[in-house]
């Protein structure tokens, strides 16, 4: 494959702006496909480059067994992983998943869809592979980008598309440095399939990976602890569902927040998350700390390795040493449908560059002391918990600033997504959905099993993408006769 050409700078003129896209993961491609959208582009007046460290687009989705040189691993995805969101919700609203589908994919297929997708808009030309970028620096007015065949390269524009599922979060809980240096424990990020761990293992983490990985492991280990932050002590087969941990202690035991001990445990899995990191990016550019409380803002960028602050729109840097619109963070946030909301910030990201002017500073600064006021009066002055929160919507919160970043992107972007005048809000079945996303699941998964799943799905989507939302709403309505439910299932219908 042809990889694409940097123009050297004396051929860049006044009025062209040359763009710089780091990652080629789902934020990397979103972002590219709606610069090629912009009436600027086809003006030939902007001019990106994404730059891909690894040999495809995909990001998270391409996989990579852990290697001895890759510590931590390239991406986390294990053997098993399927998406924890019906796929119409999932994908980009300017792409649907093939015909056919299945309503909660496996890995390779999302990883297809990521190449189609790439492939549908012609975005390839414009995306480098197997090219880090090692360093992002401030040089006047422009940005300067030093990649890993050493050229040093100018951009007007960075987006920061690298994705937060790389750099592993492990507990500060007392012992467990012991376990990780003695082998008795490995974070998720390591963890493939669920052979040859153990008679017993611990499954520390109450996220996607932890629940899957703890249900998974069922089927190999005689017994499978699962320890979740606020749990109520509860046996169910071979499993045991325990609180959080309080302590790693010797010969595999484990004592637990209520004060209960477990005993005998061969091996440890530590879903724990990941930190957000940015190792291209200077301690002048972003401090790596903890921001100091508000208000005031601060004047400076801060990353606490759970959220970047303060961030206008989630989005641009509030701060004094640069231009807020000559750079963007792109998807930093968690608990939502990732791919559509991707696109939309893209799109506020290319309204912004193209008109800096639309971007009001007070007024992001006021929304941005309004939220941390919100999350104060949940968490009290623990500056940590704030942070961790800050990039973390609530329920339908996601779906309201999807729409709020397109009224910021103006009719004409909008127009060219949706095909229609205004701006397009997020439609009320895709809500719904999501709210009921884990009873569609454990119904899809009861459908797998009785071998009953293909033929749900077969030739859905053919007409158009509205034979999805028929799907989810018999879905929803057979798994509610069939007496399927789930824990503190949302009462919104389909």
């Amino acid at each position: 494959m042809d990889l694409p050409t940097i123009e050297p700078e004396s051929t860049i003129t006044d009025a062209s702006k040359t763009i710089c896209i780091i990652g080629a993961g789902p934020a990397g491609l979103a972002a590219l496909k709606i610069i090629l959208d912009s009436s600027q582009y086809r003006a030939e007046q902007w001019k990106p480059t994404a730059f891909e460290a690894r040999g495809c687009v995909g990001g998270v989705w391409v996989p990579a067994p852990p290697t001895p040189t890759d510590d931590p691993p390239l991406t986390p995805l294990y053997d098993s992983l399927t998406t924890n969101l019906p796929h119409p919700i999932m994908a980009f609203t300017s792409y649907s998943f093939p015909p056919s589908t299945p309503l909660f994919p496996h890995a390779p297929v999302v990883h297809k869809y990521l190449e189609d997708y790439a492939d549908h808009f012609h975005l390839r030309q414009h995306i480098k592979l197997t090219t880090t970028v090692d360093a992002v620096e401030r040089d006047a007015s422009r940005w300067k980008v030093k990649i890993s065949t050493g050229e040093i390269l100018h951009f007007d524009l960075v987006l920061v598309c690298n994705g937060h599922y790389r750099v592993p979060r492990y507990p500060n809980t007392p012992g467990v440095a012991q376990w990780l240096s003695s082998g008795r424990a490995k974070h998720s990020a390591w963890y493939r399939r669920p052979h040859n761990l153990g008679d017993i293992v611990l499954v520390v983490g109450g996220g996607p990976s932890g629940t899957d990985i703890s249900a998974e492991m069922r089927t190999a280990a005689r017994t499978v602890i699962h320890s979740l932050t606020g749990a109520a002590r509860e046996d169910i087969g071979n499993l045991k569902r325990r609180g959080r941990v309080s302590r790693f202690g010797e010969n595999g035991e484990v004592t637990f927040e209520d004060g209960t001990t477990e005993t005998g445990i061969s091996y440890c899995i530590l879903a724990t998350g990941y930190e957000v990191s940015f190792p291209f990016l200077s301690k002048d550019i972003v401090h790596p700390e903890l921001p100091p409380p508000a208000p005031p803002l601060p004047s400076e960028l801060f990353n606490s390795t759970y959220s970047v602050f303060p961030l206008a729109k989630h989005l641009f840097p509030l701060q004094n040493a640069f231009p807020p619109t000559s750079l963007a963070f792109l998807g930093l946030l968690v608990k939502v449908a990732p791919f559509p909301l991707l696109e939309a910030q893209a799109r506020a990201v290319v309204q912004a560059f193209a008109n800096p002017a639309t971007l009001n500073p007070a007024q992001e600064a006021v929304d941005i002391i309004t939220r941390y006021e919100e999350l104060r009066a949940e968490f009290g002055d623990d500056q940590l918990a704030i942070m961790e929160a800050w990039h973390r919507f609530k329920a339908l919160e996601q779906f309201d600033y999807r729409d709020d970043l397109c009224k910021f992107a103006g009719s004409e972007l909008s127009a060219i997504w949706s095909g229609q005048d205004g701006y397009m809000k997020v439609p009320q079945w895709e809500k719904d959905a999501y709210c009921n996303k884990d009873l569609l699941r454990k119904a899809w998964i009861k459908l797998e099993e009785s071998n009953e799943a293909e033929g749900w799905v077969h030739g859905v989507g053919k007409n158009g993408p509205h034979e999805w939302i028929d799907l989810m709403e018999r879905l929803f309505k057979w798994a509610k006769e069939k007496g399927i439910h789930v824990e503190e299932l949302d009462k919104s219908k389909l």
